[in-house]
C-alpha cells in the first residue's frame, strides 16, 4: 500500500481560563488520580501560593521547589520524588523551564501532568513537546511527550501581576502562528505533529492573528494598569490555547528558525523568546514576498504593542552583514523549518531578508518621530 501523509492535530484534555481558575486545581487533581504533587518555580513558591488561600495538606498534595534548568539531573531528582511518595498527578506551575520539566517528567512516569502557567510569554503550556537544556543551560534536544498535558488551567489574576513584558511577549511568538501555519500548508510540509495540517489548525491559527491585531493594543493598556478586561483575557487565550494549538498543528516556518538563528549572538540572549520571534516574523515577510500591505500591519501592529521592529531593539546595533550571517547560516541549518517556506531558502537570501526587515524597522521609526 502506498504511503500517504496524513493529517494530525494534537490538543490538551482540557483548557480552563479566568479569574480565580486556580481554585479549581484541587478538584481537578482529584479527576486524574489521588496523590498529587506541584512543580512550582522560586517566584510561584514565594509569591503565588502563600495567597492562593488553598489548603495543600487537605487535598494530599505536596509542593516541590524546582531548582531552575529543565536537565537531566533535575529530571531524575524529580523522577526519585514522584516515586518515592507514589505520586499519580504531577502540576507544573511557574514559567517556560518549570512547565517543561514536568511534561517531561510525567511522561517519563507515566502519569498525567497539568500545567498552570503564571506568565503569558509563549505558547508552550498546551503543547506536548518540551526542551532539554544542560545543566549549563545550553540547547540539547527538542523532547516529545506521548501526549499534550491532561489540562492547562490559567489564572487571570496570576497572569496580570506578572509584568507587561511577558505578555508582549506572547503576543510576538502568537503573531507568527498564522504566517508560518499558512506557509505549512501552501509547501505540504509537517507540522509539529508530523502530519499535514488540518483545517481545525489553520482556522485556529488565523483566529489567533485576528484576535491579536483586534485586542492586542488595548490588552497590553490593560495589563500594564494590572486590570483584568475581555480584551485581556482575549489576548492571554491568543497567546497560550490559540497559538498553542495553532503552531502545533499548523507548523512552524521561517520565524522561528531565524529566531534559532539569533540565538548564536551573545547580544540577543536578554531578549525573550517571542521579542526575537517577532523580528524573525518581520524579517520571513520580506524572504517570501509578503504584500507590503500584509507587511505594513504586521509592523504597524509590533509598533503599538512594543515589540521589537529593528535589529537595535533585540541588541544588534551596528551589526554588519558578515556578523550576521552566522544567524542566517544557523537559520538554514538542515532539519529547520524554514524549509516549510516555499521555493528554495539559502543563508544569503535569509541575510538580505533580516537586513531588508531592519531597513523598514528603522525608516518607519524616522517616520513616527517627524
Amino acid at each position: 500500500m502506498k504511503h500517504t501523509m496524513l493529517k494530525k492535530a494534537f490538543f490538551p484534555g482540557k483548557y480552563i481560563q479566568g479569574a480565580g481558575a486556580l481554585n479549581e486545581l484541587p478538584s481537578l487533581i482529584k479527576l486524574f488520580g489521588s496523590r498529587g504533587l506541584i512543580l512550582v518555580s522560586p517566584t510561584v513558591q514565594k509569591t503565588i501560593l502563600p495567597e492562593c488561600g488553598i489548603d495543600f495538606s487537605a487535598h494530599s498534595l505536596s509542593v516541590e521547589h524546582f531548582n531552575g534548568e529543565c536537565c537531566e539531573k533535575e529530571l531524575s531528582r524529580l523522577a526519585a520524588t514522584i516515586s518515592d511518595q507514589h505520586v499519580d498527578v504531577l502540576v507544573g506551575m511557574g514559567g517556560g523551564k518549570t512547565i517543561d520539566t514536568a511534561k517531561i517528567a510525567s511522561d517519563r512516569a507515566g502519569i498525567p501532568v497539568i500545567i498552570v502557567p503564571t506568565i503569558a510569554s509563549t505558547d508552550a503550556p498546551c503543547s506536548g513537546c518540551a526542551v532539554l537544556y544542560s545543566e549549563q543551560g545550553m540547547f540539547e534536544s527538542v523532547y516529545y511527550q506521548k501526549s499534550n498535558p491532561a489540562a492547562v488551567l490559567v489564572d487571570t489574576e496570576i497572569i496580570v501581576r506578572a509584568p507587561v513584558r511577558f505578555l508582549v511577549s506572547g503576543m510576538g511568538d502568537a503573531l507568527a502562528t498564522w504566517f508560518e501555519a499558512k506557509s505549512c500548508s501552501l509547501t505540504h510540509s509537517k507540522n509539529s505533529c508530523d502530519g499535514l495540517s488540518t483545517l481545525t489548525g489553520l482556522s485556529l491559527a488565523r483566529l489567533c492573528y485576528d484576535t491579536l491585531l483586534q485586542y492586542g493594543s488595548v490588552a497590553r493598556i490593560a495589563a500594564g494598569r494590572g486590570i483584568i478586561t475581555p480584551a485581556f483575557e482575549h489576548i492571554v487565550e491568543a497567546n497560550i490555547l490559540l497559538s498553542g494549538l495553532g503552531f502545533e498543528s499548523g507548523g512552524l516556518a521561517s520565524a522561528h528558525s531565524i529566531h534559532n538563528g539569533f540565538t548564536v549572538l551573545e547580544d540577543t540572549h536578554a531578549f525573550y523568546h517571542g521579542e526575537k520571534v517577532a523580528f524573525g516574523l518581520l524579517a520571513g515577510l520580506q524572504l517570501t514576498d509578503a504584500s507590503p500591505e500584509e507587511s505594513n500591519t504586521v509592523f504597524s501592529f509590533c509598533e503599538q504593542v512594543g515589540l521589537p521592529t529593528t535589529l537595535a531593539d533585540i541588541g544588534l546595533r551596528n551589526f554588519d552583514r558578515s556578523k550576521l550571517l552566522p544567524v542566517a547560516e544557523k537559520a538554514c541549518a538542515l532539519g529547520e523549518c524554514i524549509h516549510n517556506e516555499p521555493g528554495q531558502i539559502t543563508p544569503e537570501k535569509v541575510l538580505q531578508a533580516i537586513l531588508a526587515a531592519d531597513a523598514i524597522g528603522e525608516y518607519r521609526k524616522t517616520q513616527l518621530s517627524v
